[in-house]
């Protein structure tokens, strides 16, 4: 299963560039590794049905550990079930891709990308698909199932170009993500209450006993778990999405709408229903909303003039069918529902296929251009009249064989006794007359001569004159479906004995043995399957009269129009929130969230219980005089109106606190705190730059507001920390840490070992959201322009060239005149050693205070002093590379360090020593850590890039602008001044 999982991912990895080399020819290509992954999981399908009893077929399990305490281990399974359902969509699915090859036009090898991206995302949907089958965990079956909801997006959306597809892609994947998502919490709920997480110890014949399952905890889960497959199984009232998705071209529909994806809600019922079908909430959850869907879309069906939208609310009434029946939960019931199953995707697929082939031979699906067609192209009507007869369940096809069953299965049922099972028979029966009615309707509408009336004018349309031949491509696969639901109605033995397994290992206690058979005799579900079909051969004999009853408007409301109207007052709902909470103002915004902070927990402190405090000012009198430090530079920041200064006050207190850092006994915080202060000062002092260099010398009454916030935050937070450190009742985890980093870790250093190793998920996620902050930043300076490296000014020296230049751009005449001699000396001598001291930090951090923040950020002051010596054109000289690419890198490697142990099998983030002997410098141990702390040191030097290229170098730029700007003016000005001076002097002459 792991292997085929893996071989459908490569294909679909490179399907983009069969596609671009064969062409069109490359989808039969593709087809392969479905069909051997389809000939894998067939043979363990023919192997559980033809083991006996006694020696029943092995089920392959697929189990690899990880993260455990949160139950996600990857298990699959490959069961009677499961081997049916994969067998089902990877065959569909080879037929599907090899139908593409006839489907699409040839582009040239230039425009091939969206037919090569439509592939791939073809093969990966038949993987995911194939994955939610045998994912036996549930959370992992969870995943694969939006996974599917994504690919359906993608696909649904292919002509991107048209508004309509863009809506339909955008709402098949809402819904079925929103009921994804309610899936997902009854999977939390029911696997919490039950303690099984995976579907085969849920569903084992004695894992739960019925008193349990009638708990109102596993009750509630059930009707989550039941909303998430009515929402992908397009069941009322989530049925709207499916017509939209007809948006999308034939082969998805073929493949997603009739196979596969809105198979996923009938699998995961079946695999339900035999344990939770006795459940109260369990038939009230499906079988009303299953006959709803069933009556109404066949409705539906009958009024549509696209033959797509024919066959989409024909499969929304089969799927409300299928559901039906799958859920009732007894054995001939769920025979019955695996049949329906099977023979829904044969005709269901043909019937998709056919329509493609009219619409690509005919230009059109509109029934209304479609005249003679039939007598035109009779391949084409033998193949739809094979398929849409088993739809309707004709003898002697498979539909008419699984129809019966179901009928049989529903009036001998014995959790529907009575009343409910006469109610949802005559559901079923209705439903079906309908099927019938627009199976004929679809037969007529595409394939005959219409009379005079019709707008074709009588005889063959102009359509279908002017039509070319199908493909073979395009008929050989709905030739094989429509035979094969000729050959398996005249042979029910055949899906019999694949389904049988599943029923022997679901319902072992059961006494009925139902049986697929094309004859039981005169029986009642026989004479009801000859009403249903009299009956629906008659509305259509009288389809004016329907025509005429049908209402304009659907006659309890349209889905589509009330899903519009939701999605509109959601946002109209949203815009008033966002207006009433978010006026715009960051001020009011940040006090809003800092009057929270004070108030809830000073709140909960004074009304809760507190714990006696035990404060101690200092331990030793240096961390009092740091503190009084911290306390002095604080207060003098509040008092300077020069911006600079106040700067420099604040960065006094960061300073103060990495002494106390120091003192406490922790060097690694206190290097970290004094580069972080050193930096943040020089982000400010970019920033103020363009701001005056004073305030005003009198506070308004808002300044002293947020004095007086600010006065607030601190000693709430001030009293806060006191309470909760006094709080403490047990030992602090922190005493273990640096045994298990020297231990696990191979590190003595425990703060770096913590970082990259014990907790790199979170130094991961942390490091992701800096270089989301480094590329906000640049956006919001940089808007609408590309964020780019300023040209590159060196020239090239010569041996002639008698003095060396102190920087690389010191022999050019940009910035002449503005750099400080000094500090492009000292500049020349310190950027050396800062990078090497970067570069020790880096390689010692593991044993020694350091590491990749630490190295890094000494780097990046190497970098700003560069900088502030040379300008944005020294800065482009010394990282030449664009900081997007560093960024990247950075997070790659931090990355390949996440997920390279799970390769050779070991767990995410697992660490590994190596001992080496290098010339020089003697024994080395390197970890596999230190690759992680290769890309914090390259994030961190690429987000200080990105500062200075966008606060320094972006400002550096508009300045000069505004400056050259003025310069003009003045210039512009004095001329204008001349010759105003020439005029006023030449007017006195003229005048004398």
């Amino acid at each position: 299963m792991t292997i085929i999982l893996c071989l459908l991912i490569a294909t679909a990895a490179a399907a983009p560039w069969v596609i671009r080399g064969l062409g069109r020819r490359g989808f039969p290509v593709l087809a392969l590794p479905l069909a051997a992954g389809a000939a894998w999981t067939g043979s363990h399908l023919v192997g559980h049905a033809t083991a006996g009893p006694g020696a029943p077929h092995p089920v392959p399990v697929e189990r690899f550990e990880w993260m455990p305490a949160v139950h996600l281990d990857i298990v699959l399974r490959l069961g009677p079930l499961e081997s049916l359902f994969g067998t089902l969509v990877l065959v569909v699915g080879v037929l599907v891709l090899v139908y593409c090859g006839g489907y699409f036009h040839d582009a040239p090898p230039g425009k091939r990308r969206r037919m090569g991206s439509f592939a791939a995302q073809m093969v990966m949907f038949a993987g995911s698909m194939y994955g939610l089958v045998v994912a036996d965990n549930m959370l992992l079956m969870y995943v694969f199932w939006e996974i599917t909801s994504v690919l359906s997006f993608l696909l649904v959306g292919y002509y991107a170009e048209r508004a309509s597809s863009r809506r339909s892609a955008g709402q098949a994947l809402l819904v079925t993500t929103m009921g994804g998502l309610v899936m997902l919490v009854g999977i939390i709920l029911m696997g919490h209450t039950t303690g099984s997480w995976e579907f085969s110890a849920l569903t084992a014949p004695d894992a739960q006993s019925w008193a349990e399952l009638n708990d109102p905890a596993i009750a509630t889960a059930v009707v989550l778990l039941v909303l998430g497959a009515l929402t992908k199984s397009a069941i009322a009232p989530f049925h709207f999405w499916l017509p939209g998705a007809m948006a999308a071209p034939t082969p998805v529909s073929a493949f997603l709408h009739s196979a596969a994806m809105v198979k996923a809600g009938v699998f995961l019922v079946a695999r339900l229903s035999p344990t939770f079908g006795a459940t109260e909430t369990w038939h009230l959850a499906i079988i009303p909303l299953g006959l709803v869907t069933m009556v109404m879309a066949g409705w539906m069906a009958l009024r549509q003039k696209d033959l797509k939208l024919v066959l989409a609310y024909g499969t929304v009434s089969q799927l409300g069918f299928i559901i039906t029946v799958a859920s009732i939960g007894t054995r001939a019931a769920m025979l019955a529902a695996l049949a329906l199953t099977l023979g829904h995707a044969m005709f269901k697929a043909t019937l998709f296929m056919i329509v493609g082939a009219i619409d690509h031979s005919t230009g059109t699906r509109d029934v209304r251009q479609l005249s003679g067609l039939g007598a035109r192209r009779p391949q084409l009507a033998i193949i739809a009249g094979l398929a849409a007869a088993s739809m309707a369940g004709a003898p002697p096809l498979f539909g008419f064989v699984a129809k019966e069953a179901a009928l049989g299965a529903v009036l001998e049922a014995d959790p529907l006794r009575g009343m409910p099972g006469v109610f949802t028979a005559i559901g079923l029966v209705v439903g079906s007359i309908l099927t019938v009615a627009y199976s004929l309707y679809f037969m007529r509408a595409a394939f005959a001569t219409k009379p005079q009336t019709h707008s074709s004018g009588g005889g063959t349309s102009r359509a279908v004159e002017e039509m070319r031949r199908p493909s073979p491509l395009m008929t050989a696969p709905a030739w094989l479906l429509a035979v094969a639901g000729l050959a398996t109605g005249l042979l029910p033995g055949l899906y019999d004995a694949v389904i049988r397994p599943y029923l022997v290992a679901a319902f072992p206690d059961s006494a009925d043995d139902p049986h697929l058979a094309l004859w039981h005799g005169f029986t009642v579900p026989l004479a009801l399957t000859a009403v249903i079909l009299l009956t629906g051969a008659i509305m259509h004999w009288q389809r004016t009269l329907v025509r005429e009853l049908q209402f304009e408007k659907p006659a309890l409301g349209d889905a589509d129009v009330a899903y519009d109207w939701i999605l509109d007052f959601a946002r109209r709902l949203s815009l008033r929130v966002t207006a009433f909470t978010q006026r715009g103002s960051l001020p009011l915004t940040e006090a809003t969230i800092l009057g929270v902070f004070i108030l809830l927990p000073i709140a909960a402190l004074v009304v809760g219980d507190r714990d006696d405090l035990r404060m101690e000012l200092w331990d030793t009198a240096p961390q009092g005089a740091a503190a009084l430090l911290i306390i002095i530079a604080a207060l003098a920041a509040t008092r300077m109106r020069n911006r600079l200064s106040g700067v420099i006050m604040v960065g006094v207190t960061g300073y103060g606190l990495a002494i106390v850092f120091a003192l406490y006994g922790a060097p690694d915080l206190a290097l970290t705190q004094l580069l972080v202060e050193t930096i943040t000062m020089v982000v400010f002092v970019l920033v103020l730059r363009t701001l005056p260099p004073k305030t005003t010398d009198q506070p308004t009454g808002l300044e002293r507001a947020r004095a007086w916030l600010a006065v607030a935050v601190g000693a709430a937070a001030a009293v806060i920390g006191a309470f909760a450190m006094a709080a403490r009742g047990t030992d602090p985890v922190s005493g273990e840490i640096p045994r298990i980093a020297l231990e696990d870790g191979h590190g003595a250093n425990a703060v770096n070992v913590l970082l990259v190793d014990i907790r790199a998920w979170d130094t991961f996620g942390e490091i992701s959201v800096l270089v989301i902050v480094a590329v906000g930043i640049a956006s919001l300076v940089f808007r609408t322009h590309t964020v780019h490296n300023l040209p590159r000014v060196t020239t090239r020296r010569t041996r002639r060239e008698r003095n060396p230049r102190w920087l690389a751009t010191s022999g050019s005449r940009v910035d002449a005149g503005r750099r400080p001699l000094m500090v492009v000396v000292s500049t020349r001598f310190l950027f050396p050693s800062m990078m090497a001291l970067s570069l020790y930090l880096f390689f010692a951090g593991h044993n020694a205070p350091g590491g990749g923040f630490a190295g890094g950020l000494v780097a990046s002051l190497a970098i700003t002093l560069r900088y502030l010596a040379g300008g944005r054109y020294e800065l482009a000289e010394t990282i030449p590379w664009s900081t997007d690419k560093i960024l990247g890198t950075g997070l790659g490697a931090s990355a390949l360090a996440v997920f390279w142990p799970m390769i050779v099998g070991w767990p995410p983030l697992a660490s590994h020593i190596v001992d080496l002997e290098l010339p020089l410098i003697g024994e080395m141990h390197l970890v596999s850590p230190l690759l992680f702390d290769v890309g914090v040191y390259l994030i961190v030097i690429g987000t200080v890039t990105y500062i200075l290229r966008s606060l320094g170098g972006r400002i550096d730029v508009e300045t000069d602008r505004r400056a050259e700007r003025a310069r003009s003016r003045r210039v512009a000005l004095t001329k204008l001044g001349r010759t105003r001076q020439f005029r006023y002097k030449s007017g006195k002459e003229a005048a004398k």
